[in-house]
């Protein structure tokens, strides 16, 4: 039994050692990044049996991945290769406050060329939750129908969809189909993890009721609504919005993969048995430990790091 398949585009990540824009930076840590694979990658820490659908060029980035991956005891059963095609790129510059700039190589990418026909190769049988967030379905029309075939299976299959739009407006033609697509995606999910200023962009309002309204009038069971250092909102058909208050962080290192940070915890909450405002809670605290470390998923705890965290922090 699989707890949760992730799908989504791993890139090699090239960080700069030194501080400085990416013009000056002459020094990079190689790693690995993706938002789904650093929710896998947190998921397995925590003890959830994890697969990872992707697709990779026959290249040494590609072999590094597919390494990493299984270095993180996550299955690769659903990992394809292209021979055609290379895999994604990305640099990020080294900075002491906001966020790092990053640069990305993925155009004609080999997972940009994931299509119905690799779709049909992953079984539902034995999944438990089926996590998706909105960037695939950012990179073109082909990747696009094959995400939505995805969640149209598992919903037949009666397998638990979480959605986490992770808004990517450069990657998107336009503002309106960004809108309309992740929308239409949506509303396959059983639960929705929308941040306050991606609720505003896909709903039209920054009102976290609002947000959750239109959500859960989609289909959607709950929808937990990030809201940064002040936590998340909680909300449920039929209850009223709960808030979980956050955690507070001394120093912010790198606000990247706070997001993933928070849907492993939502995910690992979800398959422990708990409610979703104790989901939250583990959300708020994964998030907090991650903005605390420099790459995307080096601040990804383990069960004890993360139940001595919460401990020493409420």
């Amino acid at each position: 039994m699989t707890d949760v398949l992730l799908l989504g585009e791993p890139m090699g990540l090239f960080a700069a050692v030194e501080y400085g824009t990416l013009e000056e930076a002459e020094t990079f840590k190689r790693s690995v990044a993706g938002a789904e694979l650093n929710v896998g990658i947190g998921l397995s820490r925590l003890g959830h049996q994890v697969e990872y659908a992707t697709k990779l060029g026959e290249d040494p980035i590609g072999a590094f991945i597919k390494q990493k991956i299984q270095s993180e005891k996550i299955g690769t059963q659903f990992i394809t290769f292209s021979a055609k095609h290379n895999t994604g790129l990305m640099l990020k510059n080294r900075v002491k406050d906001a966020d790092p700039v990053t640069a990305y190589y993925r155009q004609g990418s080999a997972f940009s060329t994931f299509a119905l026909e690799d779709a049909a190769q992953i079984e539902f049988d034995g999944i438990k939750v089926f996590h998706v967030t909105g960037i695939p379905a950012a990179l073109n029309e082909t990747v696009r129908e094959a995400v939505k075939q995805l969640m149209v299976r598992a919903k037949k299959a009666g397998t638990f969809i979480t959605f986490d739009p992770n808004l990517r407006p450069a990657l998107w033609e336009s503002t309106a189909e960004m809108v309309e697509v992740l929308n239409e995606l949506a509303q396959y999910a059983d639960v929705v993890l929308p941040g306050i200023a991606e609720g505003e962009v896909l709903t039209g309002s920054d009102d976290p009721e609002a947000i959750a309204a239109f959500y859960l009038k989609q289909g959607a069971d709950a929808v937990i609504t990030k809201n940064g250092g002040h936590g998340a909102l909680v909300s449920e058909r039929g209850k009223e919005t709960v808030q979980v208050p956050g955690f507070k962080v001394d120093q912010i290192v790198d606000t990247v993969g706070a997001g993933d940070g928070f849907a492993v915890g939502v995910l690992h909450g979800y398959l422990k048995g708990m409610t979703w405002a104790e989901a939250a809670v583990q959300a708020n605290a994964i998030g907090a430990l991650q903005v605390q470390h420099a790459g995307d998923n080096e601040g990804l705890p383990t069960n004890s790091e993360l139940a001595d965290f919460i401990q020493h922090s409420l």
